[in-house]
């Protein structure tokens, strides 16, 4: 159902507002640079501080210039079941490719809770993307839990994997890949071990800035080209780490902002960028292959 590059795109905003220009060009820009899909309203998008109708207006805007150019995933999730549900009904209007949802954060569910909030969210008849970012949620599922709530809920037909436990992403892959479970990255700097374990897509969040170096490691590699990928992972990896020198999508949004496609704002609880940090990126961006950015 997925392979390839999918960008979870940035808000941009300006003046505490959407910055709908900026968000059409980067888009134009990302499917130029070879994405195969798109993550809206996911959490590089800032949802948790964007409103109801503001998820609507991005929806209203952004599917309408995709246009089947590019696979559409739209983030649902939340840690309320019913909140959960009408971002669902919301998201399902718009038919997506599929819905991604994260397990519930704060909350910690127990199995039979999360079948039943995995199982409503599934009654929109949607494939379903389940995130699991421990780090996030402070919650993560072991092999076991996993595999009862994919039986319970057939709807949940890949993960998003974003946890750093090495150990618990390959036993995870060894698991799941009999049961046509697609396993997709959700950690830039771990892809090549994705690769390895045979994932056929990433979700990105670094990829707002620099997507055609995220394609061209994915296209070297399904060529069987593991040399030169790598050695394209190891020019863009100064990129990758500093994309994430500050929660995420600070730095992304800096990077964006230097290549004159969106301001740097974020909005709060987020803030700006350290000097520091801001310094970093500079350097970076000065020494990095430019046809590599969107």
């Amino acid at each position: 159902m997925f392979e390839g590059i999918y960008t979870a795109l940035i808000t941009p905003f300006k003046n505490s507002k959407i910055d709908f220009d900026a968000l059409g060009a980067i888009i134009e820009r990302q499917i130029k640079g070879g994405v195969k899909g798109f993550v809206l309203l996911g959490t590089t998008a800032e949802t948790p501080a964007l409103s109801f109708e503001e998820k609507k207006q991005i929806l209203d805007f952004a599917c309408p210039i995709i246009a089947g150019r590019a696979k559409v995933i739209i983030g649902a999730g939340s840690n309320n079941t019913q909140t959960t549900l009408k971002n669902v009904e919301l998201a399902s209007a718009y038919n997506p490719d599929a819905l991604l949802i994260v397990t519930p954060y704060y909350n910690k569910p127990n199995l039979s809770g999360m079948i039943q909030h995995f199982s409503l969210a599934a009654q929109a008849g949607k494939p379903i993307v389940l995130y699991h970012i421990p780090g996030r949620t402070g919650q993560k599922l072991s092999q076991d839990f996993l595999g009862a709530l994919l039986e319970a809920v057939p709807q949940i037909k890949a993960i998003k994997e974003s946890d750093y436990d090495i150990t618990h992403i390959v036993k995870t892959a060894v698991s799941f890949a009999a049961k046509r479970i697609e396993y997709i990255c959700g950690n830039d700097d771990l892809w090549p071990v994705f690769l390895g374990l045979g994932a056929r897509s990433l979700i990105t969040a670094a990829g707002n800035s620099m997507a055609p170096a995220m394609v061209k490691i994915y296209d070297l590699f399904e060529q069987g080209k593991t040399k030169e990928a790598m050695e394209v992972f190891r020019a863009a990896w100064p990129i990758i780490s500093g994309s994430f020198l500050e929660v995420n999508p600070t730095c992304s949004k800096y990077l964006l902002s230097k290549l004159g496609l969106c301001s740097q704002e974020v909005r709060l609880p987020l803030g700006e960028l350290s000097p520091k940090t801001k310094d970093a990126l500079d350097l970076m961006f000065e020494n990095y292959p430019k046809e590599f950015f969107i």
